[in-house]
C-alpha cells in the first residue's frame, strides 16, 4: 500500500510554524485518556462494577467517540481546528477529574461516553491540525506528533505506578491531574495554528461534504488492518507469552513495553526518514521490518527472543498510521478536517475490532495460529493497489 507519490525533496532545517503547539495537543489529550484507561481497575474496584457493567461502560465510551467523529470534521473544517481544540483541551481535564469524583456506579457510566465523544473529537481535530501544519511547512510532522501521544502514554503509565505504589488515592490524583492537564491546555490554545480549513477543496468523486471515496475507503481499510494487528499486540501479545511461551508474568508484560517502547522510537525519526526517502519507500520498508519483528515474536519458542521480537515489530509500525493520516490529508473532494474524521472512524474501528476479533478467533483454533495468521498483515497493506494519489505544492513526502 504506497502512501505517497512525491519526489523527495532534501530541505534545510526550518522552523516549522505551528508545529510544536499541534505536537503539544497530542502529548495532552495521550496523556488524559492513557491516565483514564490505567487507572481503570481503580475505577472498577471504587465503584464496585461487574465485569459486564465495566465493559458496557468502555463500549459507550468507544461509541460515543465514533459517533462525534461523524461531526467533528465539518464543524473543524467550518470553525478551524484550534477553536475545537481550545474548547475540548478545556473540557477533557474536568470531565476526567469528574468521574475520579463521581459520586456512584451510574455517574461514572453516564461520564465515560462524554469523556469519549471529547477525546474522540479532539482526536479528529488534532490531526486535522498536523496534517494542515504539514502541508504548509512541506515538511512531514505528523510522525512526530504521533510520539508525542506515545510518550505520553509511558508517562501515564509509570506516574500512575509510582502515585499508586505511594498511596495516592484515585480522586487525588485525577483531580490534580486534571488541574494540570486544564492551565496546560488554556495555555496551549492560543498558540495554537489556525489550519481547520486547509486543504478544504471542492469537487472530485468524495464530494464537498461527506468526504467518501474509493481512495478514502482503500486507506481507511489500511488504517483498520493495521490497528487490528496493533490491538493483537497490545491486548494479545502478553497473554500469548504468558499463556503459550509460559514466560513469566514480568516477561510477559515487558512484551507490551518492547513494542511501545519501539514505536516510541520509530515515530522520534520517523519525520526525518520521511523527507530524506519518501512516504513509499518508508512505508514498505516499515511493513518489512514490522512483520519480521512480528514472526519473530510469535514463531519462536524463547520468550526473550520474542520480547525483541515485539521491539522491533513496534519500530517497524510506528510508521505507518502516521503515514496514512498524511497520505489522506492530500486526498481531494473535501475539506482536510472531513476526511481525517473519515480516518479516524476507520481506526477506531480497528482498535474495537481488533481485540475482540483475535478472541473469537483463539477460542475456536488457538491463540497461537491465530497470532501467526496476522504475522503477513502489514506486507498486504503494503502491497495494496494505492489509490490515485492527489499532490500539492505544499505536500510532502
Amino acid at each position: 500500500m504506497a502512501v505517497s507519490d512525491q519526489t523527495v525533496v532534501r530541505q534545510p532545517i526550518v522552523r516549522v510554524p505551528g508545529r510544536w503547539p499541534v505536537t503539544g495537543v497530542f502529548f495532552l489529550n495521550g496523556l488524559t485518556l492513557s491516565t483514564y484507561i490505567v487507572r481503570a481497575p481503580s475505577f472498577k474496584e471504587a465503584h464496585h462494577l461487574s465485569d459486564g457493567r465495566f465493559g458496557f461502560a468502555g463500549l459507550l465510551f468507544a461509541v460515543a467517540a465514533l459517533a462525534c467523529m461523524q461531526f467533528v470534521g465539518p464543524l473543524t473544517a467550518r470553525v478551524g481546528a484550534r477553536v475545537v481544540l481550545r474548547v475540548t483541551l478545556a473540557v477533557m481535564p474536568l470531565l476526567l477529574a469528574g468521574i475520579a469524583v463521581a459520586p456512584g456506579p451510574w455517574w461514572f457510566t453516564a461520564l465515560a461516553p462524554v469523556l469519549g465523544a471529547v477525546h474522540g473529537t479532539t482526536d479528529a481535530a488534532m490531526n486535522t491540525s498536523a496534517v494542515a501544519v504539514e502541508r504548509r511547512a512541506g515538511r512531514p510532522v505528523l510522525n512526530g506528533c504521533h510520539a508525542a501521544w506515545s510518550i505520553s502514554a509511558v508517562v501515564a503509565s509509570l506516574s500512575t505506578a509510582i502515585l499508586a505504589h505511594a498511596g495516592v488515592s484515585l480522586a487525588a490524583h485525577l483531580v490534580t491531574a486534571g488541574g494540570l492537564l486544564l492551565a496546560a491546555g488554556l495555555a496551549l490554545g492560543p498558540r495554537l495554528p489556525a489550519a481547520g480549513r486547509v486543504g478544504a477543496e471542492a469537487g472530485g468523486a468524495a464530494g464537498p461534504r461527506t468526504g467518501w471515496s474509493g481512495a478514502l475507503l482503500v486507506l481507511g481499510l489500511t488504517a483498520t488492518a493495521l490497528m487490528i494487528y496493533e490491538g493483537a499486540v497490545l491486548g494479545w501479545g502478553g497473554i500469548f507469552l504468558h499463556q503459550e511461551r509460559h514466560a513469566d508474568l514480568g516477561l510477559a508484560a515487558a512484551a507490551i513495553t518492547a513494542y511501545t517502547g519501539g514505536q516510541t522510537g520509530g515515530r522520534l525519526v520517523g519525520d526525518r526518514l520521511t523527507g530524506r526517502w519518501g512516504g513509499n519507500t518508508l512505508f514498505r520498508l516499515g511493513a518489512v521490518i514490522a512483520a519480521g519483528g512480528f514472526a519473530a515474536a510469535v514463531l519462536t519458542p524463547h520468550p526473550v527472543v520474542a520480547v525483541a521480537g515485539f521491539a522491533l515489530a513496534g519500530l517497524g509500525s510506528s510508521v505507518l498510521i502516521p503515514l496514512t493520516f498524511s497520505a489522506v490529508g492530500r486526498l481531494r473532494g473535501a475539506s482536510t478536517a472531513t476526511l481525517i474524521s473519515r480516518l479516524t472512524t476507520f481506526t477506531y474501528t480497528g482498535i474495537l475490532l481488533g481485540p475482540a476479533l483475535i478472541g473469537w478467533a483463539a477460542g475456536h483454533v488457538g491463540l497461537a495460529v491465530t497470532m501467526a495468521a496476522l504475522i503477513p498483515l502489514p506486507l498486504i497493506v503494503a502491497l495494496a493497489p494505492r489509490p490515485p494519489a492527489h499532490d500539492d505544492p505544499g505536500g510532502v513526502s
